[in-house]
This record gives structure tokens, C-alpha cells and sequence, in this order.
């Protein structure tokens, strides 16, 4: 048979890019999402246009433990429901903005006396002990979080008081008012961590990104619809720890819309939003870490019309891999919450607990293990490096493209001359670029701007001693120079040019309180 001229080209799933669990949770999202049975197998496929992605699992030994979708352009079968109830792995499916849609896990059969008891929680003073229990918890992982994370020792303490106060409420409406003035301190914390990003991105990024900022979009006044990278990285964690919830308290028997802290809503599950509150911190905990470590790449994110940003798939897929270390950390409170209802119960035929079905702590117990570990392991953040943001490996900073060139001819030649090793021809550029751009902006500025306080001697007597309490990369940022620079600064090996000062006036009164 002679060869045709032209040869349709089909896609093949040979040729697809597989799919493995990582942590035990797959993530899918794209356009033509499916999800069936095929020969007793589950199969899925996710991606966008000619770049697929194909898995498929079988009953035993395939190690998954959570299936997220994100989006909701696609098909799911019922039998591959069925298949993910028979293997005791949850679905979850995820809106592009971080909603949470849908969360089916295993079915287990409810005893209807706990499920009585959390609906008369409010007679039986369950409801009042619960919430006291959560937010205290909360409130003490936020103190723990300003005080050994952000290092603002001031704001630790204002915590601890309204700590203190939750333990002497006598109502629901005072351990809230206590956790809405802890929650306005503590953030008030949050609005000068630097967010890194790869310096050839800078360009790209709005002034708004580079710091964590204000929980309240000025799109909602509300954490709602984000608008700078930080805020929506949390906005997708709390919504992964907001399933893990639901899926806790289901698997307890109690019903994840009966709530003792959070009202009654249409729109969300309000026992559900109660096991979350003393977790929070220990997300926040987790995305401070994930922001000093490293960079953050433009590429994961995206900024509609109205400045609402967005996380894009891969990113998303990073986010939702941290699935099962939030179930562990949500299962103890969701277990205390059942036996709080179960105790409270006016008449039981029996006096067994609840069954402990997530942190099996009465079969341990008895077979006298000991607890498991509160603090299990998180997925850590992608090293990137710090100029061009492509993945490296090891503790270098830099990639191989972008690391400065230590020739032996350009050591000894800068050993003789006391000058610094020879850069590459692109970081010399680079660095004229940048003396260029604060050329201008010292042209640029007026000095009539300036506040007439704001002399050399208020600077020596006023800033410069209250920059101690400051991180160089915190000044770096905000003042648009290099490290070294930011050093010297704090340091008072320099002063820097006088259109800086306000900043550093801003700078200093955020670190102080003031």
C-alpha cells in the first residue's frame, strides 16, 4: 500500500501525560475534564487542548486518597462515585475562584441521638462550651503565629488578653466579639510581609502583589475575590481545609450545616466553618513559610478585568496536594465536637462515646499506641530561582543561566584590583538599567513634597533607630533596592536618598504600632 501525503494525526493515550497521586490527592482542571470506570479501572483525563493528561487506577494499590476537580467543564460518572465510596477516597470539585461545590466521601451510618443532641446544642450549653473550646484554640494558634512567625511580640500579647477573656464569656456573642478584635490585630501583622517574586517578573507584577496587604479586597470588602497573589493562595487553602471539614463531620455522623458559631446560611456549611477556625492558624503558618522560602512565579497567577486574582491550574494543583495534612490537623476537633453533643444529651440508652472513625484515638488507646503526630508533613514550595524563577535544585539561589560567571582569570583579576568577581554581560545591563531608573527618580523628585519635620536630624533621632525592628527584605521591597543596600541601610552604614525617607517614615510606624 503507498504512503499517503498526509497522515491524520490522532491523539493518543499512549502518548498523554500520565497522572500520579502526590500525597495521596490528584488534582484535575482544564477543559473535557472525565472521570469513569473502564474494566473495573478508574479512569481520568484532564488539560487544555492538545496538552492532555491520562490516568489509570486500579482497585488496589493505586494510593488515592482525595480526587479534586477544579472547575466544572467536564463529566463524572456514577459508577466512578461508587468506585471512589468502595476505595474510601473522597471527591472533591473546587470553582476557579476557590468555592467549594462539592464534597462526597464514604458513607458510614449516623446514630440519630448525636445528630438530636447538635440540633438542641443551643438548650444544652453544648453549642456555648464548643465555641469556647474553638476559639480559644484559635486565638492561641494566632498569638503562637505573630509571636515565633511574624516577631511581633506587641501584637502576641494583644491576642493573649482577648485569649484570656474567650475562657470567662458567658455568651456566644462576646467569644465573638473577642475573636473579631484578635482577628483585626493579628492581620494588622500580615499587611508588610514581603511576597517574592523573580526579579525578570518585576515588570509584570503591580506594587499590590509584592505584600501580603489587607484581608479585605476592596472588590467586596470582605477576604472575597482576592486581588494581590497572597491573599488568594490562603483564600484556596482555607477552601481545601473547608472540605476536609465537611468531610470530617460527615464521616462523624453530625451534619455539617448545623453549626454553634458560624449563622445559618443557605451558601456554606456552618459546622463546618466552626472546625476550621482553630485550623486556620496552622494554614497561615503554612503559607509564611511557603512566601519566605522562595518566589513566587507570575506565571501561576492571573488578574481579570476588576483585579481579581487568580490562581491557574498547575498552581492550584500545588495547593490542593496539602488536602490530607488539613484532615489530620481538622479530625480532633471535628471527634471533640462529637463527644461535646453526645455528652450533652439529656437521656442515652448507653454510655459509649462516639466512635473516634478519623483519628482511631480509642483503638490506640487501647492497644496502648501512642497519639499520632499533630504536626504530620506539608508539601514544600517548588525552589525557584530568584532571577529568572526556573525550578533548581539544591540550596543554590540561583540557576545556572543566571548565577554570576567566577571565572579563574576574573577572581585573580578582581583579587588584584579589589573589586568583586565579573558578572555576565546580562546582570551588567541589568544593574545599569536599574542605576538609570533611580537616576531619573532622583531628578524626578521634588523636594518640596517633603514634610518639613522630615530633616536629617529627624531622620538620624526618629527612623534610623526604629529600622532595628525591620527585615532588610521588608526595606528591599518597599524602597525598590538590593539587599546589600537594604543592609547598609538599617545598618546606618548609609543613608539613603532623602525621596526614601517618607517610606521608611511609613515603614517604621507599621513595625512599631504606631
Amino acid at each position: 500500500m503507498a504512503a499517503t501525503l498526509t497522515v491524520p494525526q490522532h491523539l493518543q493515550r499512549c502518548n498523554f501525560v500520565s497522572i500520579l497521586p502526590r500525597h495521596g490527592v490528584v488534582t484535575l482542571f482544564g477543559y473535557g475534564t472525565s472521570i469513569c470506570v473502564e474494566r473495573g479501572h478508574l479512569t481520568i483525563e484532564d488539560g487544555i487542548g492538545k496538552q492532555r493528561r491520562y490516568a489509570r487506577f486500579p482497585r488496589v494499590g493505586h494510593g488515592l486518597k482525595r480526587l479534586v476537580v477544579i472547575g466544572s467543564d467536564g463529566l463524572v460518572s456514577l459508577t466512578a462515585l461508587r468506585w471512589l465510596a468502595d476505595q474510601g477516597a473522597a471527591f472533591v470539585m473546587l470553582d476557579r475562584d476557590g468555592k467549594v461545590l462539592l464534597t462526597t466521601g464514604p458513607v458510614r451510618p449516623s446514630d440519630a441521638r448525636l445528630r438530636r443532641s447538635q440540633a438542641l446544642a443551643e438548650s444544652t450549653g453544648a453549642a456555648l462550651q464548643l465555641t469556647r473550646e474553638l476559639i480559644a484554640q484559635k486565638l492561641s494558634g494566632q498569638e503562637k503565629v505573630a509571636r515565633d512567625k511574624l516577631k511581633r511580640l506587641d501584637i502576641a500579647s494583644c491576642i493573649s488578653s482577648f485569649r484570656s477573656q474567650v475562657d470567662a464569656a458567658k455568651g456566644t456573642s462576646t467569644i465573638r466579639q473577642c475573636e473579631s478584635l484578635g482577628a483585626k490585630a493579628y492581620w494588622s501583622a500580615w499587611r508588610m510581609v514581603p511576597v517574592a517574586f523573580p526579579r525578570n517578573d518585576l515588570r509584570r507584577i503591580p506594587s499590590h502583589w509584592q505584600v501580603f496587604g489587607t484581608r479585605e479586597s476592596p472588590l467586596t470588602n470582605s477576604p472575597r475575590l482576592a486581588v494581590n497573589p497572597a491573599n488568594a493562595i490562603l483564600n484556596y487553602l482555607y477552601a481545601i481545609l473547608e472540605t476536609e471539614a465537611r468531610l470530617a463531620a460527615a464521616a462523624l455522623g453530625l451534619d455539617p450545616g448545623l453549626g454553634v458559631l458560624h449563622l445559618d446560611s443557605r451558601t456554606r456549611d456552618s459546622l463546618a466553618c466552626d472546625l476550621m477556625e482553630p485550623v486556620r492558624p496552622m494554614v497561615d503558618a503554612f503559607l509564611f513559610d511557603w512566601l519566605s522560602k522562595g518566589p513566587l512565579k507570575r506565571e501561576w497567577f492571573f488578574e481579570e478585568r476588576d483585579g481579581n486574582c487568580r490562581l491557574m491550574g498547575p498552581f492550584a494543583q500545588l495547593i490542593a496536594e496539602t488536602a490530607l495534612n488539613w484532615r489530620r490537623e481538622v479530625a480532633p476537633y471535628a471527634e471533640r465536637a462529637a463527644h461535646i453533643f453526645w455528652a450533652s444529651a439529656k437521656s442515652k440508652s448507653d454510655h459509649l462515646s462516639p466512635a473516634t472513625r478519623l483519628t482511631q484515638s480509642h483503638r490506640r488507646m487501647t492497644k496502648g499506641k501512642e497519639a499520632l503526630p499533630s504536626c504530620p508533613q506539608t508539601p514544600g514550595s517548588p525552589r525557584l530561582c530568584k532571577l529568572c524563577g526556573t525550578h533548581i535544585r539544591g540550596h543554590q539561589k540561583f540557576c545556572s543561566a543566571c548565577a554570576p560567571t567566577n571565572s579563574k582569570e576574573a577572581l585573580i583579576e578582581a583579587a588584584r584590583k579589589g573589586r568583586v568577581a565579573a558578572q555576565s554581560p546580562q546582570a551588567l545591563a541589568r544593574l545599569a538599567e536599574k542605576q538609570r531608573s533611580h537616576q531619573i527618580a532622583q531628578r524626578n523628585w521634588n523636594p518640596a513634597d517633603q514634610p518639613n519635620w522630615l530633616t536629617e536630624a529627624a531622620y538620624d533621632e526618629k527612623i534610623h533607630p526604629k529600622l532595628a525592628d525591620v527585615a532588610i527584605s521588608t526595606i528591599a521591597l518597599i524602597l525598590g533596592v538590593s539587599l546589600p543596600y537594604a543592609s547598609d541601610i538599617r545598618a546606618g552604614r548609609r543613608r539613603p536618598h532623602p525621596r526614601h525617607w517618607l517610606n521608611l517614615v511609613r515603614i517604621v510606624s507599621v513595625a512599631s504600632g504606631e
